[in-house]
């Protein structure tokens, strides 16, 4: 999506330890009109699947996948919760996920009144490194007994073996901008736009062999 490569390669900053800053546009400071065309990208990427509700995760992933339902005919968007509430009661899924920016680890916790068995999820966040937070909701998803029928990433960092992993498990994920490379010396940030291009050819094989994703 050459819209948030652009917006990378214009107000991203990279930090030491492969961290890159996207909160100009993305994750602090919201570009809603940005959202709206990444939803819409997603509609296009996901169309003719049933879609009945995108899951994704505090805080980053919500306001992204709001939008992005308003292209899903407005579907339920449900967030996996980072923090304990008082709000929280009845039963709950709960899996633990390490962050690979805070460097720590935490739980997290969906109300099971939220997902119900057999329905047909989409899931969406920001970003994706080494793809901890997506095992932990993929691991909800299962515990529940819905079908993911895909995962959406607006910007995954394709030189960290997350995104690879899940293809691998037969997952269809569409990554709107995949990060091939960046230095923190100079500066740069390598963008490959489609991840068809970024995958290895086993995993494009593989993917040609499938005509349906593995749940």
């Amino acid at each position: 999506m050459k819209e948030l490569e652009d917006r990378i390669r214009q107000d991203g900053i990279v930090r030491e330890g492969n961290v890159l800053k996207v909160d100009n546009f993305l994750n602090h400071q919201c570009d809603v009109a940005l959202y709206d065309h990444m939803g819409a990208e997603w509609a296009r990427l996901f169309a003719g699947k049933r879609i009945d509700k995108i899951l994704t995760i505090e805080a980053s992933g919500i306001g992204i996948a709001c939008v992005a339902a308003t292209h899903f005919g407005g579907v339920p968007v449900v967030f996996a919760r980072k923090t304990e509430s008082k709000n929280l009661d009845g039963d709950q899924y709960r899996t633990n996920i390490t962050s690979y920016t805070k460097g720590r680890e935490y739980q997290v916790i969906v109300a099971k009144r939220f997902l119900t068995p057999g329905e047909h999820v989409l899931i969406i966040d920001d970003f994706m490194a080494m793809g901890c937070a997506m095992r932990g909701l993929l691991q909800i998803c299962d515990e529940a007994g819905v079908i993911v029928e895909g995962i959406g990433i607006a910007i995954e960092k394709g030189f960290q073996p997350g995104g690879a992993e899940l293809r691998e498990r037969g997952y269809q994920v569409e990554s709107l901008a995949i990060v091939k490379s960046m230095d923190a010396a100079t500066g740069e940030i390598e963008v490959v736009l489609l991840a068809w291009l970024f995958r290895p050819a086993a995993i494009r094989d593989c993917q040609r062999l499938r005509p349906r994703f593995r749940r």
